[in-house]
């Protein structure tokens, strides 16, 4: 198990290049199933779960050439239609491909997902999405087996218990392209992450309409083609980034990251006193003297991001003042609270908000990751902190995030991987 090791106290300054979007890249290597042509993905990040994603393709029967700037992937005629549990299981993101086969092959059979340890985290919206198209579906032995003859467009809503969902978004989207007639999705995730599908598809021969709203349709055609495509910058990271150097009183400027994806946290961090400057698509971003506390609330875009939940926890956890910080989308995402008060932080959980009683510092501890956006608070954490920090379970960071210590290091953190 390989450990990152972090010595802080030094203010992150510098330029950092934000990677491709994983969000984005998952659903749209999905959608390459939908045709038998070849499909090129530019930008794409170099995780783990990408990884994961091409060996699930390779299963299916796909050709995919990969090299260090693009993803070249050939469906052919393969008709494989079981996305195995081996590699299912690691990645929630996975169930993605149950859309496209649907779609295309008729049939269906891809095992329950896997991925962080966050709560519950049901596949009730993408089922009902499928079923409204005409699709037969049942649990078996571990896995979704989906099938229909004929897929039907339909009205569908997607609203659930905390709000939308974007995978289940994107996999009735896929599901839909070829259905007859009009498909209208009501109460539709409208995450950038989506509108980056739905712009991959049209490329190749989709008519998609309303992607980025609450209400998208869809009208069914006969066949799709490849398409070559860019994938949009990951928000998160770039979000990571700021909270960087907003937490080690440094001054960072971030390529390649688009303001308008991350309105909400940029938001919160202007009222915690965070500087923000823009210049030819990059973004400036400079610590105040004394940071101001600020309550925060996650909740569905365009609201302010659960993946950016954790990180805001340790940004509070070293400003002045009590904070709250409220989960409405995972209410029990609240497992490194326990890891961030083993380094000194004063937070008290209360249902699914947590009160967080800011310190003068931190001190460096060994604490354990629970989930990827936990990881990433814990090394924030660990950049603040007084002497050395010893976090385990780092695998969650290469799930999520591009060279994060090469990046840092960029930035003058003092942060290495130890190999075990």
């Amino acid at each position: 198990m390989d450990y990152v090791e972090i010595k802080g106290g030094q203010p992150l300054r510098g330029t950092v290049q934000v990677s491709g979007s994983k969000n984005a890249t998952l659903p749209i290597l999905a959608a390459c199933l939908l045709t038998s042509k070849t499909s090129v993905i530019r930008g794409y990040p170099h995780l783990r779960d990408v990884d994961t994603m091409i060996r699930i393709l390779r299963a299916l029967g796909v050709s995919v050439r990969v090299s260090y700037q693009r993803i070249e992937v050939t469906p052919g005629k393969s008709r494989k239609f079981v996305a195995p549990y081996g590699l299912v299981s690691t990645m929630r993101a996975s169930i993605c491909v149950l859309g496209p086969l649907l779609a295309r092959q008729h049939k269906a059979q891809v095992s329950l997902p896997g991925g962080c340890v966050i709560g519950p985290r049901p596949i009730d919206l993408h089922l009902k999405g499928l079923k409204a198209l005409g699709a037969q579906i049942r649990i078996e032995h571990g896995y979704v087996v989906a099938e229909a003859k004929v897929l039907k467009g339909s009205d569908i809503y997607l609203g659930g218990h905390f709000g939308s969902s974007v995978l289940a978004t994107g996999n009735v989207i896929m599901a839909s392209v070829f259905a007859k007639g009009r498909t209208l999705i009501e109460d539709a995730a409208t995450e950038p992450e989506v509108v980056d599908l739905a712009e991959f598809l049209n490329k190749m021969g989709a008519r998609v309409q309303g992607a980025g709203t609450h209400v998208i349709q869809v009208d069914g055609v006969d066949r799709l083609h490849g398409a070559d495509h860019t994938v949009i910058p990951d928000r998160i990271e770039a979000g990571t980034f700021i909270v960087g150097a907003a937490v080690t009183g440094g001054d960072v400027t971030i390529k390649n990251c688009r303001l308008g994806h991350l309105n909400a946290a940029v938001d919160k961090l202007q009222q915690a006193g965070v500087d923000f400057v823009r210049s030819d698509g990059a973004l400036r971003v400079r610590a105040p003297r004394r940071l101001k506390p600020v309550d925060v609330t996650t909740l569905p875009y365009p609201g302010f991001p659960t993946d950016m939940q954790a990180q805001m926890m340790a940004l509070m956890s070293v400003t002045p003042g009590i904070s709250v910080i409220t989960e409405k989308v995972y209410p029990d995402r609240f497992m490194h609270v326990s890891e961030l008060n083993r380094m000194g932080s004063h937070i008290f959980l209360e249902g699914s908000s947590a009160i967080v009683n800011g310190v003068k510092s931190l001190s460096g501890a060994q604490v354990m990751a629970s989930d990827l956006r936990a990881s990433a608070a814990l090394v924030l954490a660990g950049l603040v902190a007084e002497g050395k920090t010893l976090v385990s379970r780092v695998y969650h960071l290469d799930r999520g995030y591009e060279t994060l210590e090469q990046k840092l290091v960029q930035l003058g953190a003092q942060v290495r991987r130890i190999k075990k």
